[in-house]
């Protein structure tokens, strides 16, 4: 999705921001970062940008009155592509406008780097980019030297680990009327209600309906479907709900092209069952205000990724495990009565 071997860095800016809640305060630098030699560039660059290249959700930037113009990182992104000098007064904007989203007492401060980076391709096209990164979690490093016919040994505190990026953007040139393209990285401590200012509060983004978040979104409203909602309306054993799953993974991953009719033909089968799955995609589409094609091309991406989620297994009790990858008639469940404990059967012609 997004690579960086065309790349270079333009100018980087260095800022400190505080907690408010913590009586915390911001610290703006004078002038952009002076980077004297070639290591430390190649060394930003990796830290910055490497983790993006994993970073399959495309956002746009939006705002919940429906006016982009209110939303603070557009103007000041804007502010930076249509005139470079003015790039590290923007840095500055975009330091307090953090400072003031960063309530939270869960909210770390640490150090704000805002970057012009040239060449960064997204989607194989080379763009302009600007890159917001948040150092938060500091660490010990020991250093090792020759010293007097033998080594020394000493340390360093609170130095900043190059392959862990705790929070980042990346804004593209590109696509201004929509909010931009932007992607994102966040690895968030401090809870989950510490988490919403990065994503929700500071940069405030809504995921673009491509594709990938197409097929994304279908498999985890399946997902929920099969292993939620079936159990309000039908009985089924977990036998036959990974079953269901297994069915639908199997579609995602042979075909091309996503056709809602013929999905609920060949993996659900029952009329039933498909008019009300069909009302649970209809309910998360308006609830979340996320419409989903009734077609759609299929990203082998997204199909990698919920595949990891998608289980296909049986627990029972703290004995046993049951992985179920085909034919689920080959399983049978029962009930012995003089044990009073339920049981499976299962059937097969070799053992591995």
């Amino acid at each position: 999705m997004v690579t960086f071997f065309e790349a270079s860095l333009d100018t980087i800016s260095v800022h400190h921001v505080g907690n408010q809640s913590q009586n915390e305060m911001y610290s703006l630098s004078d002038v952009p970062l002076e980077l004297k030699d070639d290591i430390i560039p190649n060394l930003l660059m990796q830290y910055f940008l490497k983790p993006f290249e994993k970073a399959n959700e495309v956002y746009h930037l939006m705002h919940s009155s429906g006016d982009l113009a209110l939303n603070e990182l557009h103007h000041f992104a804007t502010m930076a592509f249509e005139d470079k000098e003015k790039f590290h007064e923007a840095s500055e904007q975009i330091a307090k406008h953090l400072y003031k989203v960063s309530t939270h007492p869960n909210i770390k401060g640490g150090e704000l780097y805002v970057v012009y980076f040239n060449e960064v391709q997204i989607e194989g096209n080379p763009l302009d980019a600007i890159g917001i990164f948040k150092s938060e979690n500091k660490e010990t490093y020991l250093k090792v030297y020759p010293d007097k016919g033998g080594f020394a040994v000493d340390y360093e505190q609170d130095a900043i680990n190059i392959n862990k990026l705790d929070k980042g953007v990346l804004i593209f040139n590109i696509e201004k009327e929509n909010g931009y393209k932007v992607v994102v990285i966040d690895k968030t401590t401090g809870g989950q209600e510490a988490a919403v200012y990065w994503k929700d509060e500071f940069l405030q983004l809504k995921i673009r309906n491509d594709s990938y978040n197409q097929t994304s979104n279908t498999l985890g409203i399946y997902k929920n479907f099969v292993t939620q909602k079936l159990d309000d309306e039908f009985e089924m054993s977990k036998a036959d709900k990974i079953d269901l799953l297994n069915r639908s993974m199997k579609y995602f991953k042979e075909k091309e092209t996503f056709d809602l009719d013929e999905f609920a033909e060949e993996v659900i089968s029952n009329p039933e069952a498909i008019t009300s799955f069909k009302n649970f995609k209809n309910q998360y589409e308006e609830e979340f205000d996320t419409p989903i094609g009734d077609s759609f091309e299929i990203s082998g991406n997204a199909v990698k990724k919920q595949a990891r989620i998608y289980k296909s297994v049986l627990k029972l009790d703290k004995n046993f495990h049951i992985y179920i990858h085909g034919d689920n008639k080959l399983i049978e469940k029962g009930f012995d009565d003089d044990k009073a404990m339920n049981y499976y059967k299962v059937y097969f012609k070799e053992e591995a």
